[in-house]
């Protein structure tokens, strides 16, 4: 799910990936809400208290939310950045090496957040959109803008749409790829809902230490990922 790109790719690899992912994006979302009570996973919500602590002259703490819409921007920029060099230097790990940076980052708030939760809320929460900006620039560049995984706006807009045209595709392979995309965005829409839920109900008990489950479930994808290529290849070369 994290090698195939292009016309390799099938809706099994995106189903794959957009379960891992949203599961993730899911419970950070939860879990840095109840933590620092702030928006961890977008930042559509951050451009309006933004604009609206502009215009009450509260420039510091538009500039607390500014630092919020740039820390996802940066990630976005960062995970580019290192898809781009890999695909030059070693393009096996142009995926993996940006998943295993967004899971060091949750790795340090999951351990260290719940001491500084109260003292460096917006240290927090920046690092939290920082990996998530990472996540949604690199599940948008493997499945070429087909998956999203860190806020669900434009995602029952699209849902919304599709469930529309199935009323009018008649035509069998236009209706095939329908429910192909809807089956996708319904997957997508409930691991979210998933991830939020566990990330919500243990957080009472493990606070922001239930974050290690989005860590292993991210190196869970990376070693699964990794196995079953090496597996595939094998089988291939015996067949010769």
């Amino acid at each position: 799910m994290f090698r195939h790109t292009g016309k390799t790719r099938t809706l099994a690899h995106n189903l794959k990936i957009a379960s891992l992912l949203s599961f993730v994006a899911g419970m950070v979302n939860v879990v840095g809400f109840l933590a620092v009570q702030r928006l961890t996973t977008n930042v559509t919500g951050h451009f309006a208290f933004l604009v609206d602590e502009v215009f009450r002259l509260n420039f510091l703490k538009a500039l607390v939310f500014f630092s919020y819409i740039f820390f996802f921007l940066l990630g976005s920029f960062v995970s580019g950045v290192m898809v781009e060099y890999l695909q030059r230097v070693n393009e096996r790990y142009e995926f993996i090496v940006p998943v295993i940076a967004e899971s060091l980052i949750l790795l340090v708030v999951a351990v260290y957040g719940p001491a500084y939760a109260t003292r460096l809320p917006d240290a927090i929460a920046c690092s939290l959109l920082f990996a998530m900006g990472m996540q949604n620039s690199l599940v948008t560049k493997i499945s070429n803008a087909v998956v999203r995984t860190t806020h669900l706006t434009g995602l029952f807009t699209d849902l919304g749409i599709e469930l529309s045209q199935l009323f009018f595709y008649k035509e069998a392979q236009q209706k095939k790829q329908l429910l192909s995309s809807i089956r996708l965005r319904l997957t997508i829409i409930s691991f979210f809902f998933t991830g939020g839920i566990v990330g919500g109900v243990f957080y009472n008990r493990f606070n922001m230490h239930v974050l290690l489950v989005s860590v292993v479930c991210l190196l869970a994808g990376i070693i699964y990922d990794y196995f079953k290529f090496k597996v595939i290849t094998i089988a291939r070369k015996l067949k010769k």
